[in-house]
């Protein structure tokens, strides 16, 4: 099955994932600059995948753009976000980004990333910054808000292979 992996990275976890996805299923492999230049109409799936941002993914908006003229193919988004696989919000979060009609035409997942601030543009750093120094001073925090000032106040990396092997198996269906 000819297959494309388009991917929007910021500090480089959903490039990482995109290679290793084209590696496996012998796709190609665009950053998402440049897949919008290409003609897609050869490619029997198309593979999107980019970075979680406040409960919706970057950039989805030119993928569920073309979602009705790509009727035709196997489609599949994956986002990349900071949060461990385990986490029962991730579900949810996934589905908010599409409508039930769009749910049926695209398989959607969710790869664990992490953190790199010496990566992030200057402004999500501050964001992020900011996010934390005022989660920071909450009184009466939950233990899940706690959790969450530990994990995100330095650079982690909780990417792995293995978060891969779903979509994989769904693109070989």
């Amino acid at each position: 099955m000819k297959t494309i992996v388009i991917y929007n990275s910021q500090t480089g976890f959903t490039k990482r994932y995109a290679q290793w996805i084209s590696e496996a299923a012998g796709a190609d492999c665009l950053a998402l600059s440049a897949a919008k230049k290409e003609n897609l109409t050869d490619y029997e799936a198309i593979i999107f995948g980019s970075w979680a941002c406040a409960g919706g993914i970057s950039k989805i908006g030119w993928f569920k753009g073309n979602i009705d003229k790509w009727a035709d193919k196997k489609l599949i988004a994956y986002c990349v976000g900071a949060s461990s696989a385990e986490n029962p919000e991730i579900e949810t979060a996934l589905k908010q980004n599409f409508s039930e009609t769009e749910r049926k035409k695209v398989k959607a997942f969710y790869c664990p990333g992490g953190f790199n601030y010496e990566k992030m543009p200057a402004p999500s750093g501050l964001m992020m910054k900011m996010f934390i120094k005022a989660l920071k001073s909450k009184k009466n925090k939950t233990e899940q808000e706690q959790a969450m000032v530990k994990m995100i106040s330095s650079s982690y990396d909780i990417s792995d292979k293995k978060y891969i092997e779903p979509i994989l198996q769904y693109l070989r269906e």
